[in-house]
């Protein structure tokens, strides 16, 4: 049987007690979902759903890193958008994060809700 290892960075949002932040099994890295929240205060980053996927991309990083890989190593992203009037400001943030080719597979969704009440939701895996 596989073994998994759970992923803790104390660097982003921690998470909450029924789930992992990510897990590393088999040379993957597998993420959790993560909003727009700033790890210092707790609260979801002011400004528009750019502002709020650039830090969810942030929080996914500092993730990725304590597990020892990037986010240049995703193989796989997906978004859940409230809106898809959102999806051209996030569509830019995400170009400004993905800059080398090739670029991950990606799937984007409009959901009727989202924790916290935020606009925007990421999650990832990403290879060691």
């Amino acid at each position: 049987m596989p073994q998994k290892e759970a992923v803790l960075a104390t660097n982003a949002p921690p998470p909450l007690p029924f789930f992992s932040q990510a897990i590393k099994c088999q040379g993957l890295v597998y993420c959790s979902g993560s909003v727009g929240m700033d790890p210092k205060t707790g609260k979801l980053v002011e400004g528009g759903v750019g502002d709020r996927t650039r830090q969810c991309f942030a929080n996914l990083a500092a993730v990725l890193e304590a597990a020892g890989t990037s986010i240049h190593h995703c193989v796989q992203v997906k978004v859940f958008l409230t809106s898809m009037d959102d999806y051209a400001a996030m569509n830019n943030v995400y170009a400004e994060v993905f800059t080398v080719d090739p670029k991950p597979v990606r799937t984007c969704v409009a959901v009727h809700q989202l924790p916290l009440g935020t606009d925007v939701e990421i999650e990832c895996i990403a290879h060691q």
